[in-house]
């Protein structure tokens, strides 16, 4: 009996004086580059160079050393069909706000290609065109 009470008086002291630590909001920075090429009326030729052009001048200070991911996909039927395992570049610092690659010489044409560009969040190009490259096929 007398253990049960001393139970009962240290878990009510407890209780009572313990303190729960205020839990603070942390700011997370999300970072959307807005795209400026390619555009929709750009068109890409397979087995060429291109590039990809984004603003920079609202990068906030704590990502200006962030690195970025740059995906190819295409839109159909309300899907991206993003190309993961395959990025145009990677790595590049979105300060930057350029990067050149050389498109895929195996795709499609297509009129429904995008980009997409990752800082820590992804944005999408307007819809443009890859064409294969007809000398590099001879």
């Amino acid at each position: 009996m007398l253990s049960a009470l001393l139970s009962f008086l240290a878990a009510f002291f407890f209780s009572v004086f313990a303190r729960a630590a205020p839990i603070q909001p942390v700011e997370l920075l999300v970072f959307s580059p807005t795209i400026t090429s390619p555009t929709d009326s750009t068109v890409w030729i397979t087995n060429t160079k291109a590039n990809v052009t984004w603003i920079t001048s609202n990068i906030p200070a704590e990502k200006q050393n962030s690195t970025g991911l740059l995906l190819l996909g295409y839109n159909s039927s309300g899907s991206e069909n993003l190309d993961i395992y395959h990025p145009l570049a990677s790595q590049f610092p979105l300060s930057q706000g350029w990067v050149e690659f050389v498109v895929p010489y195996n795709l499609t044409y297509r009129t429904d290609y995008i980009v997409v560009l990752f800082g820590d969040s992804g944005n999408a190009s307007p819809q443009f065109t890859i064409t294969p490259n007809t000398a590099s096929q001879a």
